[in-house]
């Protein structure tokens, strides 16, 4: 009896990872995410230093509102200190979600769909992440949206 090799036609999977990039490429390069990480940890830390700012005003606007009622009387008569009192929760509201965008870009990052449109499926430019570096959207879709 005569043993006959087998040889498939075909030698790669589609598994297989190509050498060399083929065609569009759909995410970041590690080297490439790791410098977009240390960008958002930046800001991460500025953006924290900011909310603990914050809160140390709105903490002194309001021991200064409980302490001296000849002052509370007078906020409430012109509306001044409310209002700057309201001013500052605004800022420290928006700064802690500008903190937990952030905070989900470096998750992203861990799972690698960092900078990838979640609209289109393309890569968001490198110079829209690098001003913003929590965006989820392209410029391209981010115009759509907004027509």
């Amino acid at each position: 009896m005569k043993t006959v090799t087998y040889s498939p036609e075909f030698t790669k999977s589609v598994l297989d990872q190509p050498e060399a990039p083929a065609g569009p490429i759909y995410r970041y390069s590690d080297p490439e995410l790791q410098e977009f990480r240390e960008i958002i940890l930046k800001k991460l830390e500025a953006a924290k230093k900011e909310l603990v700012y914050l809160q140390g005003l709105i903490t002194r606007k309001d021991e200064a509102g409980t302490d001296d009622t000849e002052n509370k009387y007078m906020s409430m008569e012109d509306g001044s200190g409310s209002q700057e009192r309201e001013q500052l929760n605004q800022m420290a509201s928006r700064q802690i979600q500008f903190i937990d965008h952030l905070e989900k870009a470096l998750v992203r990052i861990e799972n690698k769909t960092y900078g990838i449109c979640r609209v289109t499926g393309k890569l968001i430019e490198k110079a829209r992440l690098k001003a913003v570096p929590h965006a989820t959207l392209s410029i391209e879709a981010k115009l759509a949206k907004s027509k």
